[in-house]
Formats: C-alpha cells, sequence, structure tokens
C-alpha cells in the first residue's frame, strides 16, 4: 500500500496505523503531548486574524510541522496523492476542554496549509464553513437534512475552482445515534470498468447549485476523466447535474444507483474533534441517516482546496 509507511508509524506524540475496515485509510491520532505543544503557537492568532490574514494561516501550519521536525506534511502529501491510499482520519486521541472549537479551527487550519491553498467556501464567505445539521431543517440541501441519506459525492461539481482535496471535521455532537460518514474508493467500486467507460459519462454535463451556495454560475464537464496516468477521475454530486436530454438523465440514474448499491462502502463512526481528509478525484464520501431525535445536534466544519504546486 502507501509508500515507505513503516517509516513514518513511530512518530513521538502520534499514533499511526490503518484504518479497521480499510488499509487505503490512515488514522493519525495526536497524543496529549503533542495537543500541550500546539496550545501556545495556536494561540498566537484568533479566528478572525486567520480568516483576514492568510499568511498566518501558514505559520500554525509550521507549528503543527515543527512537532514532527517537518516529516508530517511530508507523509500527509505522500497519503493524499497516492491512488493506493489518498485518505487520513486525524485529530486529537482525546477529545478535551484543550480541543474546544477555536482549537480545532486552528487544527484544520494547520493540516490543510500543510497540504495545499484552500478555496473561497463562498457559502461562508470564508475559507472555511461552519454548519449546523439538527432535527428541523428548511435549508435547500441534503447537507443539512438529518434523516435522508447524504449520497456518495465529490466536492466542487459546480465550482470553477480547482477542488484536489477535502477537510470534513465533526466539531461537536449531542443526543446523535446515526450519522455515520460513508466513503467509497473509486477503484474499489464494482461497475467502474463499465460506468466510467460509458461514452454517456465523458460528454459535459451541466452542473448548478441551490441559491444557499451563493454561486451566481453554472459550470460544464464530464462525470468521468481521467488522470495522467490513464486512471479514472470522478466529479458527481446527485443533487447539482442539469441533464440535457434522456441518455443523460437514465445515466446518472445509472450512476447513481451503482454507488449506492455498492458493497464495498466504508461505512465508520468519526469521534468528536476528528477529520476526514480525502483526495476529491477517487474518494466519494456521503453520510448515513441519523436516528431521529428532536435534540439532535452535530456541527461540522469544511476546508476544500488545491494542492500546492511548488
Amino acid at each position: 500500500m502507501i509508500k515507505n509507511f513503516e517509516n513514518f508509524e513511530n512518530f513521538d506524540g502520534f499514533e499511526i496505523n490503518f484504518h479497521e475496515k480499510s488499509e487505503r485509510i490512515i488514522n493519525i491520532q495526536i497524543l496529549d503531548e503533542i495537543i500541550d505543544r500546539l496550545i501556545f503557537p495556536f494561540k498566537k492568532f484568533d479566528i478572525t486574524t486567520l480568516e483576514y490574514k492568510p499568511f498566518t494561516r501558514f505559520t500554525i501550519a509550521q507549528s503543527l510541522d515543527d512537532t514532527t521536525s517537518g516529516k508530517l506534511s511530508s507523509f500527509l502529501n505522500l497519503i493524499l496523492r497516492d491512488r493506493d491510499t489518498g485518505c487520513f482520519i486525524i485529530g486529537p486521541k482525546n477529545y478535551s476542554s484543550k480541543t474546544d472549537n477555536n482549537f480545532l479551527i486552528k487544527l484544520a487550519t494547520a493540516v490543510t496549509h500543510l497540504i495545499g491553498n484552500p478555496n473561497h467556501d463562498a457559502m461562508a464567505g470564508k475559507y472555511y464553513a461552519r454548519f449546523h445539521v439538527k432535527h428541523e431543517d428548511n435549508s435547500d440541501s441534503y447537507l443539512r437534512k438529518a434523516y435522508v441519506n447524504m449520497d456518495l459525492h465529490t466536492d466542487g461539481t459546480y465550482v470553477r475552482e480547482k477542488t484536489d482535496w477535502l477537510l470534513m471535521q465533526k466539531m461537536e455532537e449531542k443526543n446523535v445515534d446515526g450519522g455515520e460518514t460513508a466513503l467509497l474508493h473509486l477503484d474499489d467500486w464494482e461497475h467502474l470498468e463499465e460506468l466510467s467507460n460509458d461514452p454517456v459519462g465523458k460528454e459535459s454535463f451541466i452542473w448548478g447549485s441551490p441559491k444557499s451556495k451563493n454561486i451566481n454560475y453554472k459550470v460544464e464537464h464530464p462525470v468521468f476523466s481521467q488522470d495522467k496516468h490513464g486512471k479514472p477521475e470522478i466529479s458527481y454530486i446527485d443533487q447539482f447535474p442539469e441533464p440535457k436530454n434522456m441518455k443523460q438523465g437514465l445515466f446518472l440514474q445509472k450512476l447513481s444507483d451503482a454507488l449506492e448499491g455498492s458493497k464495498k462502502i466504508i461505512v465508520t463512526p468519526l469521534q468528536v474533534g476528528c477529520s476526514v481528509v480525502a483526495n476529491n478525484y477517487f474518494w466519494l464520501h456521503g453520510r448515513k441517516p441519523f436516528v431521529e431525535n428532536k435534540n439532535l445536534s452535530r456541527e461540522l466544519l469544511r476546508i476544500r482546496g488545491s494542492f500546492f504546486t511548488n
């Protein structure tokens, strides 16, 4: 699987291992000694400063990387760019009062700025977005629909910005049953060869978005393309394509059914404080429905962006 993984298993202050359900996913748990080392440099900048001064985000990213003498950044990029892996889960091993929401925002910022530059999130007007999932919802997106399955998808389908990777962090939750994270690596999908080679999937599709996304344009691109090695990549979400004709509509239905019916989907709970970080071209992600509870509450943070080019 991952190249030279054995060289990174013994970072002082980190516990690193394969996910119990897939060796494509690397678990990275940050121990208390590292959390304690990060508290002081993270306090140097408040959240507003990070939002208004982009260079400060790189300063706290450097503080995180310094805890491993610069090895963590190399490791994270190695995981995400490797087609055999492409995903890691990272966060404090012990969630506590030290790892409050401000700390978690800074941790997510530090992690992503070791990988690349975040896109502007038009929904939030910042480089990140925070949103709640609750019992009642009047939004125009599946993102906040607690009792509806969020089908497998990739991010950035409806924007012009390049979206190489995404981070989804669970900041807090209360009275939650269900709502597990769903993940599918494209190469594990039973129907990849059939559907990625379907000529319709390589046609130009129109992609729009609901008003809450604050995007006033539409884009066009195919569902399937190829990377530099000729392997399939996917850009797809069920809610936003606008089929031009019957054959596109029926292709999307077939694609949706084949994704949601896959037996290779990884369903896993995510600990509060932890983030899933995935390559957006060959990992699809979603969420299982919650069990109904009028007091249900979950807060998530999202950052997505492009890899550094240098």
